[in-house]
């Protein structure tokens, strides 16, 4: 089985091409979602994290506010602290998953998407690494309509997330192939079916 990391800055689009690539016939694998099931109440990951930045950042149901933890993390300079908590728990159920794949089909694509792939160490983890690029304009509006905020608040958010990951050049320089996200749907289209088809020939 091939295994795939897709990863990318904030609010370049990663999701949208994961699903261009599932639409192929690619299992997904979406490490955001991993962190969501970790974050849950009753969660060993979920007690650590309670444990170590405090009730703050809690629901008023008990749960964790993804968006209070943000700002702990973020502006507190403390995002070694939560990485070194949630990625061991991350990697093990990606592990978890991508060998649940391989034994139902050997022969299959497995693509993990994840934004901070890179800068957890995990190129070592794939056969094959995409990035998805797009401009830092496109980033922000892009946030500002995922995320119903205006313009100005998009920006903050998005060079706050930014300066806890490499630059895009970086991640690029780290990849077996690149996706450009700045144009038409169409042309990212076209760049995730010619990828495809070259990454289908090495998992055979």
């Amino acid at each position: 089985m091939l295994r795939v990391g897709l990863t990318g800055g904030v609010a370049c689009g990663k999701s949208t091409v994961a699903k261009m690539f599932a639409a192929l016939g690619t299992e997904i694998i979406d490490a955001d979602k991993i962190v969501h099931e970790l974050y849950r109440k009753g969660q060993p990951v979920y007690q650590e994290i309670l444990n170590h930045f405090g009730a703050g950042i809690l629901t008023a149901d008990g749960e964790i506010d993804r968006l209070r933890l943000a700002a702990v993390v973020f502006d507190g300079g403390r995002v070694a602290e939560l990485n070194r908590i949630v990625h061991p728990a991350v990697f093990l159920r990606q592990r978890q998953l991508l060998d649940q794949i391989a034994a139902r089909r050997a022969d299959a694509m497995a693509m993990v998407e994840a934004a901070l792939m890179l800068e957890a160490g995990g190129k070592k983890r794939y056969d094959r690494i995409i990035v998805v690029t797009c401009t830092p304009e496109q980033k922000v509006a892009r946030y500002a309509q995922r995320a119903g905020i205006s313009d100005a608040a998009a920006r903050v958010e998005v060079e706050r997330r930014s300066r806890a990951q490499m630059a895009d050049a970086e991640k690029a320089a780290l990849a077996d192939h690149v996706i450009d996200n700045s144009g038409p749907l169409e042309a990212t289209r076209a760049q995730v079916e010619k990828i495809f088809s070259e990454l289908k020939a090495l998992s055979r």
